[in-house]
């Protein structure tokens, strides 16, 4: 049974990427606990982690629930994260944006 879950993300540079994912996620990654590995827990068995590995950068996604999209989307404009305003897609709303390496990160809720 799963009981835990831990989305990984290829960049190319895990010093640069914890620079912008940590102004996206508004902190500091919790654990790093290998090098090229950093790694928000969100709770205490789900997470995201970002590792560098520059062949298979750029080919992640990933999709985040959040409570708040319009928040998540005012966070972004004073962030400086370019993105779209929120639209419709999959039931809810969705706000997709992409990294500098060019991961998507989708955020979807109400």
């Amino acid at each position: 049974m799963i009981t835990g879950l831990m989305a990984n993300i290829a960049v190319t540079g895990e010093k640069e990427a914890t620079e912008w994912y940590s102004q996206l996620f508004e902190r500091q990654p919790d654990d790093k606990p290998m090098a090229g590995l950093a790694q928000w827990l969100f709770d205490e068995k789900f997470g995201v982690q970002i590792w560098e590995d520059p062949q298979r950068a750029g080919c992640s996604n990933v999709v985040l629930d959040v409570d708040d999209l319009d928040e998540m989307a005012e966070h972004l404009r004073v962030t400086g994260i370019d993105h779209d305003e929120p639209s419709p897609g999959g039931g809810q709303r969705i706000l997709p944006i992409t990294d500098p390496d060019g991961n998507q990160v989708v955020f979807f809720g109400e």
